[in-house]
């Protein structure tokens, strides 16, 4: 039989109690096995739980740790590939740390629900199951961190949560789905890109830097910058409205921190691409642009670049290739 790891970290999916009222991440892993029967003869089972956590609680220092883990994994012969279970409230982010941490090759499918274990009709059973199916799908080598759930096969690197409570709450958005499954059918809808190595080689002594998000709104004042210099942060994103659009007041504190050596990444507060400005914004006070990633994205993005050594004169390549 083949052989897959399940990594269980939380979440929905392993909680009980009323659906308006339960509590997330309080069942074991293997009780996650135990409620559907049918996974138990698709594979051979490596369980581990590294951590049991409302997905609100998650941290990049769990990051570091589940793409440590999971690359030994990888790098473990007789383990075909690996599923994990995560809260949906901060997936994306996970997923999209994954997605550039990891290496593509090994399937790596990340699994979870918008109902607790124990309420009617739960949506974590099948979704594991699904879960399982992708995972040792032949045809799923090579296609970078996944995420299954209510049939779809979305890639990690643009998945998002759009809805609070429904089922299908996941999604990827203009990019689409990867692909589907049906019973027990795994249908891709384009072909696996070519595997590329992990972005940055994890060590033990891996620490990603203090990157933070300011969400523009009517008024914001510039004493936010301030504060966060004092914090020590290495990057600030700015959640801006329309394309990226940088107020008037903002742009003294803005040129007082790129000066002191804090990078400066445009983003919009909508989720869609801002592109480099280079008559303007970008070139004047020295601000890079997100491109085609959403403010939380681009933090992940800037953490991980500024972590590998990414030099200033290419973050803005950097954020573009991601």
């Amino acid at each position: 039989m083949p052989r897959l790891a399940l990594i269980a970290t939380g979440g929905t999916i392993a909680g009980t109690g009323a659906q308006s009222h339960y509590t997330a991440a309080t069942l074991p892993v293997d009780a996650l096995l135990d409620a559907v029967p049918d996974l138990r003869s698709l594979a051979q089972w490596h369980t581990e739980q590294p951590f049991a956590l409302d997905s609100r609680d998650m941290h990049p220092t769990h990051w570091l740790q589940l793409a440590e883990r999971i690359q030994t994994l990888i790098d473990t012969p007789d383990i075909d590939g690996i599923v994990i279970t995560h809260g949906t409230d901060t997936l994306e982010e996970t997923a999209f740390a994954l997605h550039l941490l990891l290496p593509t090759g090994k399937p790596v499918v990340i699994t979870a629900a918008m109902r607790p274990a124990d309420s009617l009709s739960a949506d974590g059973p099948l979704n594991l199951l699904q879960a399982a199916r992708v995972a040792l799908a032949p045809h799923s080598y090579g296609r970078g961190v996944l995420v299954v759930v209510n049939d779809h096969i979305l890639p990690a690197r643009h998945v998002v949560k759009t809805h609070t409570h429904a089922p299908d709450a996941l999604s990827a958005g203009a990019a689409g789905e990867e692909g589907i499954v049906f019973d027990q059918a795994v249908r891709y809808h384009r072909p696996a890109p070519i595997p590329r190595p992990a972005i940055l080689t994890l060590k033990p002594t891996t620490n990603l830097p203090r990157v933070d998000i300011l969400m523009a709104y009517a008024g914001l004042s510039a004493d936010h910058f301030h504060a966060l210099q004092n914090l020590g942060c290495r990057g600030i994103v700015l959640a801006l409205a329309g394309h990226g659009s940088i107020p008037e007041a903002l742009r003294p504190a803005i040129s007082e921190a790129i000066a002191q050596g804090i990078v400066i990444v445009r983003a919009s507060r909508i989720g869609a691409s801002v592109l480099p400005n280079h008559n303007e914004d970008d070139s004047s006070l020295g601000t890079l642009a997100a491109e085609q990633l959403s403010p939380l994205q681009a933090r992940i993005a800037l953490m991980v670049g500024l972590a590998a050594g990414v030099a200033p004169s290419g973050l803005q390549a950097w954020l573009a290739s991601v």
